[in-house]
């Protein structure tokens, strides 16, 4: 299918490319980081196509990062969804599409990703939540750099109070009350732009439906844009995705009455500061593996103090890695929300040699 700058309105509803300037104008201006909410985004036609052809919730598309099978799966093979997916993937790529993304968001010479790492359809069931994050920076097989997330929601009648709406912030290590956080329902139809950034830190609070609601489900399409180059300084060093865990409720307070749902919503924040830990400790013994392998081999690495442009390919991107997760220790030690316990102390003197 070729898509020229008539077409366009085959897919594109016609509201959105007869108020680029507005749009634009907002996206530049937006709190608490660059973004943009359009709605009615796709023609009617083409989204209820989208909807009626959306994949089925699978647990092989639902493996977590503790390699579990979780509440979220995604389909990254968009092509082989149905015809729709098909027009879906040949819109995003094509070059007055791009250029329609570029007049918005004022970036220039935007790639699309082919590979859809970390996008394509993504659909998130009850008990699901995403702690505030900022997205990986650099594509896993071009390096390129990434510059924007094009997120399309398909939940007709969504409520706030539900969860699942997507959340801006400022600062998510600063109490709820001290950040300034955006909120955004995730609307039938809804397309969210807004750019990828070492500050654009965005998530969504826990799905917890009403009882006639529980079939329901939170589903989206996702397309990531990159460039080949960045202005310096926005750039940083390699890392992936980065995560802040959620503050205690509000309600905790001095005095309270434990109940056993306060019980729970407690364990529930320790396990996934607990899971998160366990994920960073075993990306630490997979690069001192690396490194004690490249030692053996005989190119000897300094483990304690690597730097990045000391190395070359896999070790380069090894010394990045560990200069991340340092500094990623840093931040927990920091952070509000938790006292720092002793597996983070652990953590911190293997990776900086201290006491």
């Amino acid at each position: 299918m070729s898509t020229s700058a008539f077409q366009l309105g085959k897919f594109v509803n016609a509201g959105v490319l007869d108020s680029m300037s507005d749009l634009a104008s907002t996206f530049s201006h937006a709190q608490p980081f660059r973004h943009v909410v359009i709605d009615d985004f796709l023609t009617q036609d083409f989204c209820r196509a989208i909807c009626e052809q959306f994949p089925e919730f699978r647990d092989a598309d639902a493996i977590n990062e503790n390699q579990e099978v979780g509440g979220k799966a995604t389909r990254e093979k968009v092509r082989t969804l149905g015809s729709a997916y098909r027009d879906m993937d040949d819109l995003v790529q094509n070059r007055d599409f791009l250029e329609l993304v570029g007049e918005i968001t004022g970036i220039e010479d935007l790639n699309y990703d082919p590979h859809y790492f970390g996008g394509g359809t993504h659909e998130n069931r009850e008990g699901q939540d995403l702690d505030p994050h900022i997205d990986f920076n650099y594509h896993p097989v071009t390096n390129q750099h990434r510059r924007l997330n094009l997120i399309i929601y398909l939940n007709e009648g969504w409520q706030d109070d539900w969860g699942g709406s997507l959340q801006l912030h400022r600062d998510p290590y600063r109490e709820p009350v001290h950040d300034e956080i955006i909120t955004v329902s995730p609307l039938m139809n809804r397309c969210v732009i807004f750019e990828t950034t070492e500050s654009s830190w965005h998530g969504f609070e826990q799905i917890r439906l009403p009882a006639e609601e529980k079939a329901r489900s939170r589903k989206s399409f996702a397309v990531y844009y990159y460039t080949k180059k960045r202005p310096e300084a926005e750039t940083s060093d390699e890392h992936s995705t980065v995560y802040v865990e959620r503050h205690l409720p509000d309600h905790f307070q001095p005095g309270m009455q434990l109940e056993a749902e306060d019980l729970l919503e407690m364990k529930r924040l320790l396990s996934r500061r607990d899971q998160h830990l366990q994920r960073l400790y075993r990306d630490i013994r997979n690069l001192q593996g690396t490194l004690s392998a490249s030692r053996n081999s005989g190119r000897h690495v300094a483990c304690s103090t690597p730097k990045t442009g000391d190395f070359s390919g896999d070790m380069e991107l090894a010394a990045r890695t560990i200069s991340g997760l340092r500094h990623r220790i840093d931040e927990l030690e920091a952070s509000t929300s938790w006292r720092m316990t002793a597996p983070i102390r652990a953590l911190k003197r293997l990776l900086t040699g201290h006491t």
